[in-house]
């Protein structure tokens, strides 16, 4: 076929393909981004863990000239309050230096004197806290800390931090108590065994998560989460039974340098979504056999999970069911069926609240069986029927959505708009829907032809174009000059998106603390321009993509 991309051929689209599969092979684990919140846990709770000047590095320089770390907003306040009490607990006594580590005493003491200033704007001033995983229970758990460090300080004289010995105690934000986290260490003092999905977020419970025999390990891993699993060993040991837990502690500090990221290893996860988003775009992806048998062979009778020791999910089942099924390998989605709350489907059992983007992708992957398996699709149609309405509620007046599982309005739209194209039933009122989304996308583009909730990114960039090339149907207003736009701004960029540095973009995706998975990024910024030679009717031949973009090879390897 002819391309009106010059520079970005289907062989150069395949090439990168190729390499990106091939990396997610050769680096099991996946790549994903560091994380302020998990790094300073093992600060503060394992400094005898390799890496630890480098973690203490990477806190001194993530943090903002406001005293704060992480994104803009309420999004901050985890993070900062997590490096804040690491760093404090850095400083045990009145010497001039940390013995034995690299940052100087006065480097910890005026950044933990920022932070505090920082937190003291932001606590019980009504900022709205976002949605985070387990925010009611780690925030609590922080400002309880980090109260005990002003405690000593108005005993134990800190040059530096003298201010802080008058200081009053931080309150919590509006609207949020410690009565769910007491009765979380009630439950875990009784004996009773925890909710699962609470394990990810063990570290918030201190000392008493240390062995606690209700916990048990997988594949070396509390929760799949670095600060949760150092907090259940307590410390290093000889013992051979903990030679799992403190392997997967190693390995996963030494994968990055030292910093941490909040949920590793992410497999399922990442091939998941990686496949499943080359395939919807029709980039041609060659994947072994062995690797879709992996695949398919963690789904169980109620799906598969994100990561080793966290409770089975919708939305990772239903990605993984959706991938294999467009990879010619479909599997029964009747693991599905208990999340199915009859109203919408529900990320886990016990969920607070629900997810539009879980939802979207169950919808694609019951919507493949009922257009591709006669077999199945007289059960799945009213269900797909359902899925259709509980979505269209949901989207925003301004057209877009938005979700729990990601800070920005651009991925949620991405996942509801292309789950509804491409199986809602064919009505006008899908087809309304599609036109609002696709309006409000032309007309949040800023000036630079990069779209973004704080700036432009190249990440919220291919959502944007995924729903502008994917979804647009009719040459609505705008629309031919957004698309050229974007795809420009989209050229210039794209090396930010390198495998070599998982830093290089900023974090998004919700977690304890905002993250980047850098493969699954990169996926869908590659899947643009297999569209934008599918759309030629809104493309203009004359843009120019650079050749680095299948420049995949050296990047991979040098992660």
């Amino acid at each position: 076929m002819s391309t009106p991309v010059p520079g970005a051929t289907e062989a150069t689209v395949a090439t990168a393909a190729r390499e990106l599969v091939t990396s997610m092979v050769l680096e099991p684990s996946g790549l994903v981004s560091p994380s302020i919140y998990e790094t300073a846990r093992l600060v503060a709770s394992a400094p005898w863990l390799s890496g630890h000047t480098a973690r203490l590095d990477y806190l001194l320089a993530g943090q903002r000239a406001d005293g704060g770390w992480g994104v803009p907003g309420g999004y901050a306040l985890v993070p900062t309050l997590s490096a804040v009490e690491a760093l404090l607990s850095q400083l045990p006594g009145g010497d001039d230096d940390v013995p034995g580590r690299r940052p100087v005493r006065a480097d910890l003491v005026g950044a933990a004197d920022r932070g505090l200033r920082a937190l003291a704007d932001w606590l019980g001033a009504g900022h709205e806290v976002p949605d985070t995983p387990a925010v009611d229970l780690i925030v609590p758990a922080l400002v309880a800390r980090l109260n005990g460090h002003l405690d000593r300080l108005r005993h134990q004289h800190q040059p530096g931090l003298d201010t802080w010995r008058r200081a009053g105690r931080f309150p919590l934000p509006t609207g949020m108590g410690p009565e769910r986290l007491a009765s979380i260490g009630r439950l875990l003092a009784a004996g009773v065994p925890l909710p699962q999905k609470l394990l990810h977020a063990l570290e918030v419970l201190g000392s008493a998560a240390c062995r606690h025999p209700g916990v048990s390990p997988v594949a070396g891993a509390v929760g799949a989460s670095p600060a949760a699993t150092a907090a259940w060993l307590g410390g290093p040991t000889n013992n051979a039974g903990d030679r799992s837990v403190l392997t997967y502690l190693e390995d996963t500090a030494r994968r990055q340098g030292g910093p941490v990221p909040c949920t590793t290893p992410i497999t399922v996860f990442e091939r998941a979504w990686v496949l499943s988003t080359l395939v919807r775009a029709g980039v041609p992806v060659a994947v072994s056999p062995k690797l879709l048998a992996g695949l398919g062979a963690t789904l169980g009778v109620a799906g598969t999970t994100t990561g080793p020791g966290l409770p089975t999910d919708a939305d990772t089942t239903s990605v993984t069911l959706y991938a294999l099924a467009r990879l010619g390998h479909p599997v029964d989605p009747a693991c599905l069926a208990g999340y199915d709350t009859g109203d919408h489907f529900c990320t886990w059992q016990g969920e607070d609240g629900w997810s539009v983007t879980t939802n979207a992708h169950v919808l694609e992957a019951l919507g493949w069986h009922v257009a591709n398996d006669v077999r199945t699709a007289v059960r799945h149609r009213p269900t797909v029927h359902r899925l259709t309405r509980w979505l269209l509620d949901r989207q925003q007046t301004d057209g877009s959505w938005s979700d729990r599982w990601h800070s920005s309005p651009y991925y949620a739209t991405f996942c509801a708009a292309l789950a509804l194209d491409g199986y809602a039933p064919d009505t006008p009122s899908i087809a309304r829907s599609l036109g609002r989304a696709v309006d409000w996308v032309v007309a949040s583009q800023h000036a630079d032809g990069s779209w973004g909730r704080w700036g432009g990114t190249v990440e919220e960039t291919a959502y944007a174009l995924h729903v502008l090339l994917g979804v647009a149907r009719e040459d609505r207003p705008g629309l031919r000059v957004a698309v050229a736009r974007g795809l420009r701004h989209l050229a210039t960029t794209d090396d930010l998106m390198s495998f070599s540095d998982a830093t290089a973009a900023p974090p998004l995706w919700h977690d304890k603390d905002l993250y980047h998975p850098v493969r699954i990024v990169r996926a869908a910024t590659l899947a643009v321009w297999q569209l934008a030679q599918a759309r030629s009717d809104l493309v203009s031949p004359a843009l120019s993509v650079p050749h680095r973009l299948h420049d995949g090879s050296g990047m991979i390897r040098s992660a």
